[in-house]
């Protein structure tokens, strides 16, 4: 009996701290919340991977090599022809043998004779099925919880990776495109399961923390994905190597999303009552008792304001990103003289100090909520303007410093090392807005993001008549620079981070379910301890 009194009283500990917010220890939200960052960091390398790919994968004219080759070896007069033998190339014996070597990663690796337009087409395809079922994503994964999609999504990433190189060169350019495009649909459900899990799982104390981590893979990832793949595509690997490489690690993080993750709390086998309740109690879940999917009010979600702040400043920050990865480096290539992607080091530091920055911001911003030094809303909007202003001011100052490589390098480390910060801001938005909905909203949010935000690659053609003209330059980087302050401003004006009282259901089953609650999960916990 004095056993059981022992547990009781340190249940009563457990749940004294729950109730003062004192919470401690490493707990499974935290291993959702690192399950989740592996995901979105695979994810991102397997997009970042496909640039550097193709430069190891093209090569304009085969045959006309091999006639070089030939031509060499005929007026070599000197050795014989056998000493040549493994020089010449003959096309039919050199496409029977580029099943083996893709397959057997063995060089030489077969080249393609692909366009700049079609390597280009290559590139977008998949965004082209990436936005096409971003808001069915949400619902889905509002219906039926996240772990199988994402699960679903990295496997299906797995084999089409694994598949790739022999789909590129038996299939060419269209079934590479194929291949892109169904990585692009998979991909779809990462960003709402992802949202949708943390709504589950992460307290508002601890909110800015796990959300900021999570997205913090958008740049590791892409700065993983970079290097790793230049130095696959050098090695004896080569160009198969890195799709081999990116499909098996992707495998395996499906294998582990499928093994620990789990959609809420409840779900979870292992979970503690004590973190349990933690969670529950501060995000107004239902816990065990409750299989039942909420309805998604569509008409009160479309009506709110903050989902639209949201949507105005998202677009912003693709638009800028777009900017940063895209006509950065060709600025610094036409412009300066300088191909950035050659320079593994100046490709990366920003991205770096990007990863970095993140957790300051993200600590700050929780800081800020549970000192209450500031509201949840103001501190929304401070995160974000701290992303979005210096990423201005910096994108003004590339259109008017002298081009110098370190002045320029400087100033996109310092637009990194702030822009960060706006995840704290309008990334976590949607989650306090409604915990319940808040994959559905990102979902929206993220739809509309890559339709409209996509198109400052596009603007900045229409605006470069000439590439190598410092003043046109100048006109792209003040646009970029005005779109990251407007969109920031309507979000300051319109946001909220105020919970939205469609977040519950409705009053029927509201108060079904409080006549099914009317006993604590403390009062359970200590009746399952007492029958021991």
């Amino acid at each position: 009996m004095s056993g059981n009194k022992e547990k009781v009283a340190e249940c009563c500990v457990k749940t004294l701290d729950i109730e003062n917010g004192k919470y401690k220890g490493w707990g499974y939200r935290y291993q959702q919340c690192l399950i989740l960052f592996l995901s979105l960091t695979i994810a991102y390398s397997l997009r970042a991977c496909m640039g550097v790919s193709l430069v190891a994968m093209i090569q304009h004219d085969i045959q006309a090599n091999a006639n070089h080759t030939n031509e060499t070896i005929a007026n070599n007069t000197d050795k014989s022809r056998e000493q040549y033998a493994d020089l010449y190339v003959d096309e039919e014996d050199y496409n029977a043998r580029g099943f083996l070597n893709i397959l057997m990663l063995t060089p030489p690796y077969p080249k393609l004779k692909w366009t700049k337009t079609i390597q280009d087409t290559v590139l977008t395809s998949f965004f082209w099925g990436y936005m096409i079922l971003q808001i069915p994503a949400g619902q889905i994964a509002h219906r039926f919880g996240s772990t199988y999609l994402l699960f679903s999504a990295l496997a299906i990433n797995c084999l089409v990776s694994l598949f790739f190189p022999l789909a590129a060169f038996y299939g060419s350019w269209k079934l590479s495109i194929a291949c892109r495009i169904i990585q692009g649909l998979s991909q779809a459900f990462i960003v709402p399961s992802v949202h949708t899990t943390l709504g589950k799982w992460a307290p508002l104390a601890e909110r800015g923390r796990m959300t900021a981590t999570v997205y913090g893979a958008q740049a590791l990832g892409t700065v993983l994905g970079l290097p790793i793949t230049g130095f696959i595509a050098s090695s004896s690997m080569g160009w198969p190597g890195i799709f081999r490489f990116y499909g098996l690690l992707s495998g395996i993080i499906a294998g582990v999303v499928l093994w620990f993750g789990a959609d809420s709390p409840a779900k979870h086998p292992n979970i503690s009552e004590a973190e349990r309740f933690y969670i529950e109690a501060d995000l107004g879940q239902k816990g065990h008792n409750s299989n039942k999917r909420l309805h998604v009010p569509w008409s009160r979600i479309l009506c709110c304001r903050g989902l639209y702040a949201v949507i105005i400043v998202h677009i912003g920050q693709v638009w800028g990103q777009l900017v940063l990865y895209s006509e950065v480096p060709m600025f610094m290539n036409n412009v300066m003289g300088i191909n950035i992607k050659a320079n593994g080091l100046l490709t990366a530091l920003p991205f770096f100090v990007m990863w970095f920055t993140n957790f300051f911001f993200s600590w700050f911003g929780d800081m800020l909520i549970v000192k209450q030094y500031l509201s949840v809303t103001n501190t929304r909007k401070l995160a974000n303007s701290m992303g979005c202003v210096p990423a201005a001011l910096g994108f003004v100052a590339l259109a008017y410093v002298p081009k110098n490589i370190y002045v320029v390098e400087s100033i996109l480390v310092f637009i990194c090392a702030f822009k960060i910060s706006a995840h704290v801001g309008f990334q976590v938005n949607p989650i306090d807005i409604s915990p319940n909905f808040g994959g559905t909203m990102m979902s929206i949010s993220n739809f509309a993001a890559s339709l409209l935000g996509s198109l400052a690659p596009i603007t900045a053609g229409l605006i470069l008549t000439d590439i190598k003209s410092e003043r046109l330059w100048g006109y792209v980087f003040l646009t970029t620079g005005a779109i990251y302050f407007f969109s920031n401003l309507v979000y300051v004006l319109m946001g909220t981070a105020e919970l939205a009282d469609w977040n519950t259901p409705n009053d029927a089953e509201k108060k079904q379910e409080d006549e099914e609650a009317t006993v604590p999960i403390i009062k359970e916990l200590n009746n399952k301890i007492l029958n021991t």
